[in-house]
């Protein structure tokens, strides 16, 4: 395997700051590996053609003395929820199939500003709906660390594409977790941002009052690097927060001295571990939040009442938001069109192309929406989950008003096997249990690796979960951990994962 694809971001940054790398080498390194496992992996649903032109210009400008930004000229993969202009934007759909958007999403447009090359848009379930990327219209990806096993989802090919060294860095986006919960699968780091810390304008909507794109990556640093790039206000997304962040990539390196723990104030979520959680995740996770207590921090547990209803007010608020966004997708403005036998109404083309462009997990989600926002239901069902959320936001207010951070296990099992939970999607759902309460709130999470379970040798992670706009926070406690584990193994828990039959 190439020396190359094996750096992190920041290594590989430095590497071609220093011109010991060209970009063009970079990005050739990365093709390479794609060509090589992603037949095994299906992490990617396209790949630029124009990554190396991109590339070389990088190297032109860098000779010419140009003053580029930190990350230039390393490659990154996008989650195709995100449009982009030279690659086709399908959110995971057939109905999408072949859609080309004029105009690059803000985070993509940023991307390509600060130098950094985008190599292809990475698979997902289909309109970000799924825990496990079994339900993309283009086939599920698989999990690198055993191909039998799910990648997590929505994002399931971000995660696994920055999990087989196919791309140091990759964007998701996270509605319930679809950032964090596959970052706990593969062995990766994941941050869902606060809401409005970074745009999502040109992110194709799911649930507008929960989407949030964020980095995939390998590091806690990385994460850092690039949302520092993404992040910041945007005019064009009127949910964009007008503050002024501080560097993530900064607070990460200070957490990565160690000494931001003595002192921390640190909640172990009640409701959020023991009955339901697999027995090796809950080992770890126990692990790590003993080393935080030996490491000065003060460990204790948080009880937030209103938690063990979160996913029901999310799989209320979600499929309703997604009813309402993916009206568009009527044949007519967006998206393919399907013209009946014999031809017909607006109507009957509408419900054909429907029929044939939207999977079974799309159609069920778009009709439980439908139904709570519904004349006579709307107050019973959506109205009452707003309310759950409501309460769920001030138990997170209750919460921090004792302690600096919140912790648990990213997500209850390892990977699970492919059609282990296709028959039953209230066990698919539930896979999000620990995730989906932050989205609820707009608080910023992140999942850092913290070892293998000992009953099946699979990642595990734990999420930190800070209040609203404190996601340095989270970087400077991440990055510690990071740091404090890998001092501890001697090694990054993502050099472990197998290479792929010797790829």
């Amino acid at each position: 395997m190439s020396d190359i694809i094996r750096l992190t971001a920041a290594g590989l940054a430095e590497k071609l700051q220093n011109r010991e790398i060209s970009a063009v080498e970079a990005t050739q390194a990365h093709l390479d590996r794609i060509h090589a496992v992603d037949s095994d992996v299906h992490a990617f649903l396209h790949v630029s053609d124009s990554a190396l032109d991109a590339a070389r210009r990088i190297d032109e400008r860098r000779t010419a003395g140009e003053e580029l930004g930190p990350l230039a000229g390393v490659p990154l993969a996008v989650k195709d929820v995100l449009v982009t202009t030279d690659m086709p934007s399908t959110s995971g759909s057939r109905i999408l199939e072949g859609y080309m958007s004029p105009f690059d999403a803000t985070v993509v447009k940023k991307a390509r500003e600060a130098g950094l090359i985008p190599i292809g848009k990475t698979n997902m379930d289909e309109f970000a709906m799924g825990s496990s990327t079994e339900h993309s219209a283009y086939g599920p990806t698989r999990n690198p660390w055993d191909l039998g096993r799910i990648p997590g989802g929505s994002g399931g090919g971000s995660a696994a594409a920055v999990a087989a060294f196919e791309a140091p860095l990759a964007l998701g986006s996270d509605t319930g977790g679809s950032i964090r919960q596959p970052a706990h699968v593969t062995g990766t780091v994941g941050v869902k941002p606060t809401y409005g810390a970074v745009s999502r304008y040109g992110a194709i909507a799911l649930a507008s009052s929960l989407d949030q794109v964020g980095p995939v990556t390998r590091t806690v640093l990385d994460a850092g690097l690039l949302q520092d790039v993404i992040g910041g206000h945007d005019p064009f997304d009127s949910t964009s927060l007008t503050d002024a962040w501080p560097s993530m990539a900064a607070a990460a390196r200070e957490g990565a001295r160690g000494d931001v723990l003595k002192g921390l104030k640190v909640g172990v979520v009640k409701e959020l571990s023991g009955e339901g959680f697999q027995a090796g995740v809950q080992t770890r996770f126990d692990e790590t939040v003993a080393l935080l207590q030996k490491q000065g921090a003060e460990v204790v547990e948080v009880s937030a009442p209103h938690f063990e209803y979160a996913v029901s007010a999310y799989y209320l608020i979600l499929p309703a938001e997604a009813s309402s966004n993916l009206a568009k997708f009527d044949s007519v403005r967006f998206g393919m069109r399907v013209q009946p036998d014999g031809g017909g109404t607006v109507e009957q083309v509408m419900a054909a192309t429907r029929e044939f462009g939207f999977g079974p997990e799309v159609k069920r989600r778009i009709i439980l929406g439908t139904y709570a926002l519904s004349a006579g239901y709307y107050d019973a069902y959506y109205g009452s989950a707003q309310k759950v959320r409501t309460l769920i936001q001030r138990d997170f207010d209750a919460a921090f008003a004792q302690v600096d951070v919140l912790v648990s296990p990213s997500a209850p099992t390892t990977a699970f096997k492919f059609g282990e939970k296709l028959e039953d999607p209230m066990a698919m759902y539930l896979n999000d249990v620990a995730t989906i309460p932050a989205n609820l709130a707009g608080v910023p999470g992140i999942s850092v690796p913290i070892g293998l379970a000992p009953e099946d040798g699979l990642p595990v992670g734990i999420q930190i979960m800070a209040p609203v706009r404190e996601d340095a926070r989270l970087y400077r406690v991440g990055a510690a951990i990071e740091a404090l584990l890998e001092a501890q193994w001697g090694h990054t828990l993502i050099s472990k994962a197998p290479a792929l039959g010797g790829k």
